[in-house]
């Protein structure tokens, strides 16, 4: 069966605390759920901000090529005629084929917060849909409120949904507003709905704020519901909304629905584009898109992926676009290490002595407070210094680093001093930075370039520190964990020290080395 998604990741997905869209970000996500398949793509309220309504004067320039576009908006206000209704008219100009109308459906709101009676929210609603349907759009109907409104007077829950099908719905859109509906709940009143208005399609939209969203989205399309709405990831309000990467795969691999055409070998890429225009990381947990999501760090599992990956593994991870992990830690045994090594040394047997010899490395190596699991970068230079492959590229004869405050110059506030030996040569630079980290990063950088000039385009993208027990107070062991780009490849490296500068150093020297070793082809790119 064909299920409609319902994309709303510009204007709900808007909603999530410290999600802000420029005209260009909603333009970019747009195109990129419109190229995925989706069937409907919400971009927001044009009433409500002139952003949105910029949004809408773009877009039609270059329109989509597949989704429907939609305009967000409410049913009428109540005293004025619908055709003099401000809201009402700048869902006009937006010019969108689908019109998104959400109304009350739950007494409580219509009489405490609407200030109406429940026959006048009626006239609210019938009003403001015939309106839209007599100049041939299409129109959902979002019953805000929905299932609490059941619950607590069913009788006029239905009514709402009867008028707003009498002035021509296309789509009965059931929400779970609040989040809290436990999904038996929204499956029986789905199954209710989808019995009762038999001509017209159902929908869903439910908040994850007791984290059921996805789950009452599933059970919904079980009772009857062909329409889903969601965002991707699940951002939005509070707690955010229905994960539309969760649901989509769900659908179309366990239940055997149609919902995208486009290949879900690209929900994962997807998925994380659309993060990156949000400035956020996919949260790694998040199923079938995170990094996580088939990570792999006990020694059973690992072993029983590598004999047969359904055994720990609920689907391909290739079939969503994401890619199978091994996690190095002491918990790991001797086939996660074959696994994690198999790049680099094909050659060597679970029974190996090389092998056994990793094992107790990382082992000695997280007791002082390292972490290979996020630093796969660190961990090869380690598997190549075990099998006495390392060569290092440079050598440190010293650092000195000073910090100020305030700043001299208003913005840099430490300087770095630093000696390095390469071979028989020796670079001896300096260099200003926001804070010791980064004046020491600028002066390895300036020092090391001279001998290898292909490190000028490598670069710090992110810098973590963990501080492993607060017994010692300050003078307690850090982890730092440093993120390095050369706009092509990015790779990770790991530090841990009492002193914060040492351990930064530590991750700071294997970045260069790992990106050097790289290059000279001793290490592939994954």
């Amino acid at each position: 069966m064909r299920i409609e998604i319902f994309d709303s990741t510009l204007r709900d997905g808007a909603q999530g605390e410290g999600i802000s869209f420029s005209v260009g970000d909603k333009l970019s996500i747009a195109k990129a759920l419109d190229d995925f398949g989706v069937a409907y793509i919400e971009a927001g309220n044009p009433y409500s901000n002139p952003k949105d309504m910029a949004f809408f004067e773009q877009i039609a320039k270059d329109p989509l090529k597949h989704a429907k576009l939609c305009a967000f908006g409410s049913t009428r206000r109540k005293g004025i005629k619908v055709q003099e209704d401000a809201n009402v008219q700048s869902l006009l100009q937006a010019e969108t084929p689908v019109i998104s109308i959400f109304g009350k459906s739950w007494d409580l709101h219509v009489e405490k917060v609407l200030k109406a009676t429940l026959t006048e929210n009626l006239d609210l609603v019938g009003d403001t849909i015939a309106f839209f349907k007599t100049r041939g759009l299409e129109v959902v109907f979002d019953a805000e409120h929905w299932f609490d409104g059941y619950k607590h007077n069913p009788e006029y829950a239905l009514q709402v949904l009867k008028v707003a099908q009498q002035a021509g719905a296309d789509v009965l859109c059931l929400c779970d507003t609040n989040g809290g509906s436990l999904p038996s709940f929204v499956a029986a009143g789905t199954r209710l709905v989808s019995d009762t208005f038999k001509q017209t399609r159902v929908g869903i939209h439910a908040h994850n704020d007791i984290g059921c969203a996805v789950a009452s989205s599933l059970l919904a399309v079980e009772n009857g519901a062909v329409h889903v709405q969601g965002t991707f990831t699940g951002i939005g309000e509070r707690c955010g909304n229905a994960n539309l990467s969760a649901i989509i795969p769900t659908l179309q691999l366990k239940m055997g629905h149609e919902c995208v055409p486009g290949d879900l070998a690209h929900l994962t890429t997807l998925a994380r584009e659309v993060m990156d225009i949000c400035n956020l990381p996919v949260p790694t947990t998040r199923p079938y898109v995170g990094s996580s999501a088939f990570a792999h760090k006990g020694g059973m599992h690992v072993d029983g992926v590598q004999k047969l990956s359904a055994s720990f593994e609920h689907i391909d991870p290739q079939l969503v676009g994401n890619t199978r992990r091994f996690l190095m830690s002491e918990v790991s045994g001797r086939t996660t290490v074959l696994a994690k090594i198999a790049a680099i040394a094909p050659q060597l047997e679970k029974d190996s002595p090389e092998v056994a010899a990793m094992v107790e490395r990382v082992k000695e190596l997280e007791m002082e407070g390292y972490q290979f699991e996020a630093a796969d970068a660190s961990f090869e230079l380690m598997i190549l210094k075990v099998l006495g492959r390392y060569t290092p590229h440079f050598h440190l004869s010293m650092y000195r680093t000073s910090g100020e405050f305030p700043p001299p110059d208003g913005e840099t506030s430490a300087s770095a001093m630093l000696s390095i030996q390469v071979e028989d040569e020796r670079e001896t630079t300096a260099a200003m930075g926001n804070g010791p980290i980064n004046a020491l990063d600028t002066a390895l950088r300036k020092a090391l370039t001279v001998f290898y000039p292909q490190l000028g385009k490598a670069r710090l993208t992110d810098y973590k520190v963990r501080v492993l027990t607060g017994e010692e107070a300050t003078a307690s062991k850090v982890r730092v964990l440093i993120e390095s780009s050369d706009g092509k490849n990015t790779w990770t490296t790991v530090g841990a020290s009492t002193d914060v500068i040492e351990a930064s150093w530590q991750a700071l020297a294997d970045s260069f080395e790992y990106i050097l070793h790289k290059k000279e082809g001793r290490l592939e790119w994954a």
